[in-house]
């Protein structure tokens, strides 16, 4: 029998996540990462394989391109629309065996001792929101992709 995965789950339906889909392809799927109803970092945004791999060196061409192209796009959307200052990125894979990648935004004036990706959770001046915020997070990124084509 096999294993129930997490992301794979979330594809299916199976499970709800704060924020709506920021972007979705034959590849890939852009999300608000989802702190179980609670307040979350704003802009921590997770880009998915679609198909179940474990590891970057597991992709196809088609699909490295894929990810790589929308890793890009998303990282310039959180700068210009969030005024982001740095974009951090993070394959773990420890957690959940499907290739899955963090981007987590560092804000200007964020003190140094908080910068890293995970790091920047620990910051009390952090940038965290709701349900609410997270849902206009996303509705902005949705839209800043769509207005601006980096092909």
């Amino acid at each position: 029998m096999k294993e129930s995965c997490f992301i794979c789950d979330k594809h299916q339906g199976k499970i709800q996540t704060d924020g709506i889909t920021i972007y979705d392809d034959e590849f890939v799927y852009v999300g608000h990462i989802d702190n179980n109803g609670e307040p979350t970092y704003l802009g921590h945004l997770m880009i998915d394989l679609k198909r179940h791999a474990p590891t970057l060196g597991d992709m196809n061409k088609r699909e490295a391109m894929a990810f790589g192209s929308i890793t890009a796009r998303v990282s310039r959307a959180l700068m210009d629309s969030e005024n982001a200052e740095h974009i951090y990125s993070l394959v773990s894979g420890n957690s959940v065996p499907h290739l899955h990648m963090h981007l987590v935004p560092r804000y200007v004036g964020t003190p140094k001792e908080y910068w890293g990706p995970m790091s920047v959770h620990g910051w009390t001046g952090a940038p965290v929101g709701g349900k609410k915020e997270v849902m206009e997070l996303c509705l902005r990124i949705k839209t800043y992709l769509e207005t601006h084509n980096h092909e």
